[in-house]
């Protein structure tokens, strides 16, 4: 019998993919700061000629009211409907090694049911590793890389790349339950929080698909095309630059949050991985918040899109809207 949870289910293209392939999860739905799960799935699809293997049942898990599909008017007429999608799909990377992509929006209902599917599905496929990333806005600043909290079952990973190891109750989504439920079982899975400037967090901000790319390398060991990524960084963070020499307050905020990023790395080498302090709060205990840029700065980032938004293609991957009871602090 037909699992209700999926509206499309091509048995045969899942009975020839290899077993044993790592799968990445980009689902959007928690904090999305500097566009990185928008990026990595826009990146994912318009490269690597996803193949669909099933697609989960919108009419189930998706409240329509909240996350509104987009429809075109044309002049006098209705010309295109572009609902928003979930999918399972098989890629290859730049070497031809194949992977699996869970890609689109994050379900509104029916957690548990979707969930016990993808775990069947990790079952199914034999997955090697399951990794996925969000990101959240952090006063830290544009200048130095990009920083991650790291979790999961990959110990190596941890130990390497997760600079901040904090102790705290969060809004959950889908892939936090996901990856609980996986680690629950002793399945390999990685979960990788990227921590985005705040002043950045409503731009498409290329340094952030570029560190999720960076970081599901590690963990899975496939070959990403990043050059195009690297060089739209470049020009970014160079535009960004230039207007931040033009307005004294916006500078010396950028100096102070460098600051204390250097200092936190410092203490983070010299405790071994174990900073004693958090990067977000100063010697008196206060947090910057994006207020403190200068007006200029905030309008320009605020208009700006590095990655122009598409027009959602044949599989209808734009989701303009924000998502319900969305907590950006989060």
């Amino acid at each position: 019998m037909t699992n209700p949870i999926f509206s499309a289910d091509y048995a045969e293209r899942r009975a020839r993919v290899p077993r044993g392939l790592p799968l990445i999860v980009a689902m959007q739905g928690l904090s999305d700061a500097g566009g990185a799960v928008s990026q990595l799935e826009e990146f994912f699809w318009d490269r690597y000629e996803p193949e669909e293997l099933v697609r989960f049942n919108a009419d189930l898990l998706l409240d329509y009211r909240a996350r509104r599909p987009v429809i075109t008017f044309e002049e006098d007429h209705l010309t295109e409907y572009l609902p928003d999608e979930l999918t399972l799909s098989l890629l290859h990377d730049e070497l031809g090694h194949p992977f699996l992509l869970l890609s689109g929006y994050e379900p509104d209902f029916r957690w548990d049911a979707f969930i016990d599917s993808v775990l069947l599905l990790v079952h199914e496929f034999e997955v090697s590793v399951t990794v996925w990333s969000h990101a959240i806005p952090m006063p830290v600043p544009h200048t130095r890389p990009i920083a991650m909290t790291v979790s999961g079952t990959r110990d190596d990973l941890i130990e390497a790349r997760s600079v901040w190891r904090p102790t705290t109750k969060l809004s959950a989504s889908a892939a936090h339950v996901l990856e609980y439920r996986l680690h629950s079982m002793g399945e390999e899975v990685v979960g990788l929080a990227l921590l985005v400037p705040h002043y950045l967090a409503n731009t498409e901000y290329p340094d952030a698909l570029y560190a999720s790319l960076d970081g599901i390398m590690a963990a899975t060991g496939l070959i990403l095309s990043t050059d195009e990524v690297l060089e739209s960084a470049r020009q970014f963070n160079l535009q960004v630059d230039s207007q931040i020499r033009e307005n004294h307050e916006s500078t010396e905020m950028v100096e102070t949050l460098e600051h204390r990023y250097d200092a936190y790395m410092e203490d983070h080498e010299e405790q071994g991985g174990q900073a004693s302090r958090s990067p977000l709060i100063s010697e008196d205990g206060t947090i910057p918040t994006a207020d403190q840029l200068a007006s200029e700065l905030e309008r320009f980032l605020a208009e700006r899109q590095q990655f122009p938004k598409g027009d959602g293609g044949a599989n209808g991957r734009d989701n303009p809207d924000p998502e319900p009871g969305e907590d950006p602090a989060q």
